[in-house]
């Protein structure tokens, strides 16, 4: 007897064919950006980079476990200042101080909260808010200078392309970003995909109801902020070594405001979305200071608000929203 042929295994679905042809399509476009622009435009691509890694964990929290924060801005500043630190009193070389960065955000994320449990809503907002304000003090605290720099900072020097490659610093330094960013949104990804996202979002949708199925909502929300701040610290330690320079003024609270504005105008619980918000806070006050540098923070509002109208969910709702419009309006009856 002729042996039957064995089974296809499952069809890959066309959204997941479709969104691993934009990855490597975006992969290929990042790796030309280092060879076919140079200088400031490059440190402006590593900037964005380190903006959507904090946005990504922004969404975390915010998008995907429904916990409010408008004081990110302290951890970026705290991943940053971690670099600084490291590379300046002990010498670590920078591509261990960016996970370790990364480490120390973890657990300051966790220590706090694991208390804020007990706030809910705008009393959580308020207390991040709080935190996002007092850090560029501390910072400046006099006790603290040996190791901040006080009000004058650290400065740091960008790294160089090792082995000997025939590579600027920027273009080793943007590579270097990629590499770190494909990393994080990797582990995102597979984190929202996994068990965990799922209790994650079961929390953000009904917490009665997640905590009756099971889950430990105190576990689970205390460790999404202190993954949430780790993400947010590593996108602070590559701006620090970006801007070769973190001083307290560079963290102000208009920063946790920047990083919440661009979480919603990339689009709320995504993680494509962080890449388009983090776009809309390094280009959009630039751009609004280049139409009027009398009231350059009034184009931006205005620019704001129409996004708003425009998007209410964000770049990625309005791009879903084009997408069920082609499929609506394609060929019908079809097989």
């Amino acid at each position: 007897m002729q042996a039957s042929n064995p089974s296809p295994g499952p069809a890959t679905p066309p959204a997941a064919r479709t969104e691993a042809v934009w990855t490597v399509a975006l992969l290929l476009a990042a790796a030309a950006l280092t060879f076919l622009v140079k200088g400031y435009v490059l440190f402006q691509a590593s900037m964005v980079l380190s903006y959507a890694i904090a946005l990504v964990g922004l969404n975390l929290l915010t998008g995907y476990n429904g916990q409010i924060s408008l004081g990110h801005g302290a951890f970026y500043a705290i991943g940053a200042y971690t670099v600084g630190i490291l590379i300046n009193q002990a010498s670590v070389p920078y591509w261990l101080c960016v996970p370790a960065a990364g480490l120390v955000c973890l657990g300051v994320g966790y220590a706090f909260g694991r208390p804020a449990l007990k706030l809910q809503g705008l009393y959580l907002a308020l207390a991040t808010f709080a935190l996002g304000v007092v850090t560029p003090q501390l910072l400046k605290y006099k006790h603290l200078e040996t190791w901040t720099g006080g009000v004058g900072g650290i400065v740091l020097t960008k790294p160089s392309a090792p082995f000997g490659l025939p590579l600027s610093d920027d273009q080793w330094f943007y590579l270097y970003s990629v590499a770190v960013a494909v990393v994080m949104f990797v582990v995102a990804r597979n984190l929202i995909a996994s068990g965990t996202g799922r209790a994650m979002r079961a929390i953000r949708d009904h917490e009665i109801a997640a905590e009756s199925m099971g889950i430990d909502n105190s576990h689970y929300k205390s460790m999404t902020f202190g993954v949430s701040a780790a993400y947010t610290g590593v996108g602070g330690a590559l701006s620090a070594l970006s801007v070769q320079f973190v001083s307290p003024d560079s963290f102000t609270m208009f920063l946790s405001i920047s990083l919440l504005v661009g979480m919603v105008v990339g689009g709320v619980g995504t993680l494509w979305g962080s890449l388009f918000g983090a776009a809309f806070i390094m280009f959009v006050p630039n751009l609004a200071e280049q139409v009027s540098k009398d009231a350059a923070w009034g184009v931006y509002g205005i620019v704001l608000i129409v996004f708003m109208f425009v998007m209410p969910g964000g770049v990625m709702g309005l791009m879903e929203r084009a997408r069920g419009l082609l499929r609506r309006s394609g060929p019908k009856g079809q097989a």
